[in-house]
Parts: C-alpha cells; structure tokens; sequence
C-alpha cells in the first residue's frame, strides 16, 4: 500500500485514475453528493462515515479502480489532516483556555460595563466577533448565551434585540475567518494565503456582521418578540474562580494570531523579495502553525497563570480541550479525502472544460455551490469542502487576492439558511426557548442574509482588486 501511494503521489498531479468522460463523471459527481446527502439527512449517519462512503461511491460510479480510489481518498484525509489539523487543535486549546480561565467573561463585563441603551446590541457584536476568533460555533454559543440571556433579562430588553447580533457575530467568524476549520480547509484545497484572505475576510466580516446583525436584529425583535426563558442561565465560568486575566491582556494573547499573520501578508505585499530578511522573519512568525502555537503558549500565561491555574490545571485543561474537536477533524479528513478523490477522477479537468462556454463569474459559482451542499447536508464545514474540491481547480491561474476571494465566496455560501438539518438550528431554537417557525424568522433569515451581503462584498472586492 505504502508503494502504490507514492506512485499514485507522482502520478496524480499529472492524469486522473480513470478515463470516463464529462458526461459519465458529472453523474459520478452528483451520485457521490447525493450519497453523502442522503446519509447525512435520511439515515442521520455521522459526517466522516458519510464522507468515506460517498468517496468510495464517487471512485466507483466514474469507473475508477477501488484499490486507486482507496489511495486517492486516504492520501488526501492525511494530507488534510497535516495541513490542518494541527491549527484545529491550537485554536481549540486558545479556546478552552480564553473560557476556562475566565478570560472570556472578562471580555464580555468589561464591554457591557460601558455600554447600555442603543449601544448594547453593538457591544454583543463585538463580544462575539472577539471571542469567535479562536472558538468553535457551538462552543461560542454555549459561552455566550449565558450574557445574551442575562442582558436581556436584567436590562429588559428583547431577547432577539441582543441575540441576533452575538448570534451573527459568532456565525460570520466561522464561515469567513481563519483558524475555523472550514475557511483553513478551503485555504488548503484553493492553495490560497492565508493571511490576504484573512485581511479580506475582515474587510467581508465587518459590513456583513453590521447588516446582519444590529440592522436586522431590529426587525427580528418585531418579528420575535420573546423573553429570555427562565432556567436557561448556565453558570459562568468565573464564578468558581477566585480571579481571572485582564481585558487588555486577553485581547492581546486572543489577536495575537491575527497580527502576526497579517504582519505576514502586509510585509509580503509592500516588499515583495523572498530573500528580504524582514519578509524571511514574519514568513516564519506568521505561519499559521508559529502563530497559534506562540499563542497559545502565551495565553498559558497571561490566561491559565492570571487565573491561579497551577501547571497541572493548565494541563488539564489542555488535555479536555482536545477530546471535543476529534469528530471536527475526522469530518475535516474525510472531506479532504472526498476532495482528493474528485481532483484524481478528473473531475477538475471537467469544470475546466465546461466552464470555458459559462456566462456565470467564478466566485458566483462558487458560492452557489456551496449554497446547494449546505441547503442539503445542513453542515457549513461540509459545505465548504466538497465546494472547495469542485472549484479548486478554477483558482490554478488565479492571482493571490482572487484565490483569497474565492475562499470567502464558498465561505458565505456555506452559511446559507440554516434549517432544520442544522445541529446549529436546534441549538439556537432551545437555548432561545423559540418554536420551529420562530426559530427560520430570526436565526434562519440571519444566516441567509450573511451569505447574501457576504457574497456582494466579495463581488464588489473582486472589482477593485
């Protein structure tokens, strides 16, 4: 096995493992989805599993021989996962270190603190775009709706006026934002850089968390007019502890990954000479691997350490923010598996050849895609892989900042509607206390009008750039 995959390693990147035609791969394509799809929302089969048997599907259906199929699906998982993986974990420990250290909590009572009135559904937006930096979405949730509830409650205000906008913050730094897994997935499979697209991933997140959330967050209250459900309020975080971190000293160790991979990007783009020994210094500084590791070593520090936590608490905590995201990166492997197994079959060298007579701009396309794969499988992550492996090879004569571009339109794309085979949909909906139709007014019109104005913003850069 270890001998046919390094030559299917050379021989890969030159000629697909099967000689069907356009017409007999675009069935495979669409088999293989609808495998996956039917997995995931009829038979409720986890990700990764369904990932491994529509790839199998997909090698089978375009004719390609099982053994080079099994190679192509489990050389792309490994590659995945080396490329990737390694930043899910860092960025999960920063997480479980922000919140169990209280740090998080710090950040929310010291920005509520100076805000009241009309500011505060502005302030929950910039809570949650700062703590969704480095969390997961449903660990973000879980740490936020504590704040939304009792700021709501006690400030007696609509419970969709404050929800929607820390909801549409969290939301947006998932599907546009590295380190989340699906925008560092697409980055690895598009070949895009990392630091331009996050540069203009901010410059997309920013207008679209506005709209999405204070504007719109005032005709949802309209729409939803609901109180925060009693018996909903977990307990914090900080009220086990005796101290925790400072504001100013948890902003910093939280965007410390941010600035040292866009520090990367700006050098790399104002000098522009490989062998420049300040573009040579932040090349190494802001790799995304240097950059969350120096992160998360000093948040165990400036977190773990401020809080009183002594080396073996930091080691637990560590150590259990680990177990969580093991399901994240099989999904992730698996759907780089999937993508490997489209790009071996031939598949790239079919959109190439039928794109060449489409009207539709590459990034729309994308975009669409993405949409179709997320109205389907509920799941943004596998979204954004499976659109990621079908437009890939789009992006080989693309420049830098379009690559970067075409990240963020599959990124919106894959924030379409959230519906009821979204695990975010029934999150959102009880920790709300909403019913099913409450829950599409507010949460599933929000999702879609981040994918919507996401995708403009990307229209309109590609523009300019």
């Amino acid at each position: 096995m270890t001998r046919l995959s390094v030559e299917m390693l050379a021989a890969d990147a030159t000629e697909p493992i099967t000689s069907a035609g356009n017409a007999q791969l675009g069935i495979a394509v669409l088999a293989g989805i609808a495998v996956i799809v039917v997995l995931i929302t009829r038979f409720k089969l986890h990700a990764f599993l369904a990932l491994t048997i529509g790839s199998l599907a997909l090698g089978a259906l375009a004719g390609a021989p099982l053994g080079k199929t099994i190679v192509s699906f489990t050389t792309g998982l490994g590659t995945t996962v080396a490329g990737v993986g390694v930043l899910i974990a860092l960025g999960a420990i920063l997480g479980k270190l922000l919140a169990d250290s209280g740090g998080a909590d710090e950040i929310v009572d010291t920005i509520l603190a100076k805000a009241g009135g009309r500011a505060m559904p502005w302030a929950m937006v910039l809570i949650a775009s700062i703590i969704g930096l480095p969390l997961f979405f449903e660990v973000g949730i879980v740490l936020l709706i504590p704040v939304v509830l009792m700021v709501a409650k006690r400030g007696n205000y609509s419970l969709m006026r404050i929800g929607i906008p820390a909801l549409a913050g969290l939301s947006v730094m998932h599907g546009l934002i590295p380190p989340h897994p699906g925008p560092l997935v697409a980055i690895d499979a598009i070949g895009a850089n990392l630091g331009v697209t996050l540069a203009l991933g901010l410059v997309v997140a920013i207008p679209t968390v506005v709209i999405a959330g204070p504007l719109f967050a005032r005709y949802a209250a309209r729409w939803v007019d609901i109180e925060a459900p009693e018996g909903m309020i977990p307990q914090r975080a900080t009220e086990e502890l005796g101290k925790r971190p400072s504001f100013g000293a948890t902003v910093s160790t939280v965007l410390l990954p941010v600035v040292l991979m866009m520090s990367h990007a700006l050098v790399e783009i104002v000098v522009d000479d490989p062998e420049n020994p300040l573009q040579r210094v932040t090349a190494v500084i802001g790799s995304p691997l240097i950059a969350l590791l120096a992160a998360v070593i000093v948040g165990m520090f400036t977190l773990g350490r401020a809080a009183g936590f002594s080396k073996e608490r930091i080691g637990i905590t560590v150590e259990k923010s680990l177990a969580p995201i093991a399901g994240v990166l099989l999904i992730v492997g698996a759907g780089g598996g999937f993508k490997t197994t489209l790009i071996d079959i031939g598949v790239g060298q079919m959109i190439l050849d039928f794109s060449k007579n489409w009207a539709i701009p590459t990034l729309l396309l994308a975009w669409l895609i993405a949409v179709a794969i997320r109205l389907a499988t509920g799941s943004a992550t596998v979204a954004t892989i499976s659109a990621a492996g079908l437009v890939a090879p789009l992006a080989a004569d693309m420049g830098t900042a379009e690559a970067a571009l075409l990240v963020l339109a599959i990124g919106a794309g894959s924030l379409f509607f959230s519906h009821v085979n979204d695990a975010g949909f029934w999150l959102v909906k009880e920790y709300f206390g909403m019913n099913v139709g409450q829950t599409v007014k507010t949460w599933s019109v929000m999702e879609t009008i981040i994918s919507v104005v996401g995708i403009v913003f990307v229209l309109l850069l590609s523009l300019v750039l």
